[in-house]
């Protein structure tokens, strides 16, 4: 499915998206702001995720039971989630539930009320999320290589935050949240549906609030030399192994050949960490990799779940292959075939308009334009397996790595 994409902006200045879409059905609706757990204060770790689960407690026009009944009677959703440094408030239903989303989105954000019993309430929903999540070995060990990835600062923070720093936070914070974040200049409208640019902007010119500056962000300057790790140990019969090796940020050229780097060590079962520890020697029961690029860094991420008698084999293993990328690069035949997979997700995630509203956020957010599809798929196909190997050469053979590790007590 096929978007054309507009940029246009609201007469009091923020940035609209949309991808027209005539032939849809359906539309989506977002408010993407770049702000995420890397913007929450020290000692209020789960800010920005908190006031994500606030803003759908109500506003003075609806409360939490009218913003669930008013969308669901149209047949439309809605949906919300927090990352390291974005946040996006969404809804998407058919193409006639535009204006309703729109509404309900846009006073959800700028009209939140922040009740001091709907605060105390959902502090216990968050803290059982946080308890579930790390009762959870394969969810809980991405919150221990954050923390090894990121020491000393809030990206090595878990998103939801501790229960010690979500008893921290009252009406206050989250109202000093809202008031630097939720009007920044940089922020996203996207629309993605059969609406064109001017419907778009004539509906969405009353809703929309005058922005102010953003605020800075506070970097992250790199690991140290050195292997920086973290441990824990729990009541399990399996160990839970990541590792990180940091990289550039989400904007470098080379990250498509990061991706396909990724994909090759460890997308799926005929990818090079799968096929020798699993299939080859039964190591681990599972093994991925994947890159995640953030503004200004990232990494190179890779978790297995494996055996504790194993994990010596394994861990040996691994770093064979990452020696191998990087001192041969890849072979002919796997980078096609990583091509090929990643065109293949490529065309798949455009089949609905919430992928579409989302890429034309997501590339205004980040980029400052809108990318044609087409041609950032071309730039995945013209990698080269030189370029592969120089950033597996420079990346996995740096002196600075970060290790994380659930253990069996005992």
């Amino acid at each position: 499915m096929r978007a054309n994409y507009h940029e246009c902006r609201s007469q009091s200045g923020i940035r609209i998206a949309v991808a027209h879409l005539p032939e849809s059905e359906c539309t989506s609706f977002s408010v993407n702001l770049p702000t995420g757990s890397r913007d929450d204060p020290p000692g209020l770790a789960g800010l920005a995720h908190f006031v994500e689960h606030m803003l759908f407690k109500g506003t003075a026009r609806r409360d939490a039971k009218a913003i669930s009944i008013d969308t669901e009677n149209a047949g439309a959703s809605l949906n919300a989630h927090t990352s390291e440094d974005a946040t996006c408030y969404e809804g998407r239903g058919d193409a006639d539930t535009l204006e309703l989303l729109a509404d309900v989105l846009c006073d959800m954000t700028w009209n939140a009320r922040l009740d001091p019993a709907d605060i105390r309430l959902e502090r216990e929903v968050i803290a059982e999320e946080i308890v579930m999540y790390e009762e959870s070995p394969t969810d809980h060990i991405g919150d221990l290589l954050s923390a090894a990835l990121w020491p000393g600062h809030p990206l090595g923070e878990p998103i939801s935050g501790t229960l010690t720093s979500i008893g921290r936070i009252d009406r206050d914070a989250l109202y000093r949240h809202i008031s630097l974040h939720h009007r920044r200049e940089d922020l996203v409208i996207a629309v993605a549906g059969p609406q064109s640019p001017g419907e778009v902007l004539a509906l969405l010119q009353p809703l929309l609030p005058h922005p102010v500056d953003a605020p800075p962000t506070q970097p992250f300057h790199g690991l140290p030399v050195g292997e920086s790790v973290r441990i824990a140990t729990r009541d399990t019969q399996q160990v839970q192994l990541a590792l990180a090796y940091p990289t550039f940020g989400r904007t470098d050229p080379r990250r498509h050949a990061l991706r396909l780097l990724a994909m090759i060590l460890g997308e799926g079962a005929s990818s090079r960490l799968f096929l020798k520890l699993r299939e080859d020697r039964g190591l681990c029961y599972h093994i991925s990799c994947d890159a995640s690029l953030l503004a200004d860094t990232g990494a190179l991420e890779i978790h297995a779940g494996l055996d504790p008698e194993n994990r010596a084999e394994a861990l040996a293993l691994i770093e064979a292959e990452l020696r191998d990328l990087a001192e041969h690069g890849p072979e002919k035949e796997e980078l096609a075939r990583v091509k090929k997979m990643a065109a293949s997700q490529h065309r798949a995630s455009m089949e609905n308009t919430s992928s579409h509203a989302a890429w034309a956020a997501d590339c205004l957010l980040h980029h400052g334009r809108i990318i044609d599809p087409a041609k950032a798929l071309d730039e995945v196909v013209a990698v080269s397996a030189d370029a592969v190997r120089s950033i597996a050469r420079e990346l996995l053979t740096q002196k600075r790595r970060a290790r994380a590790e659930i253990r069996p007590a005992g």
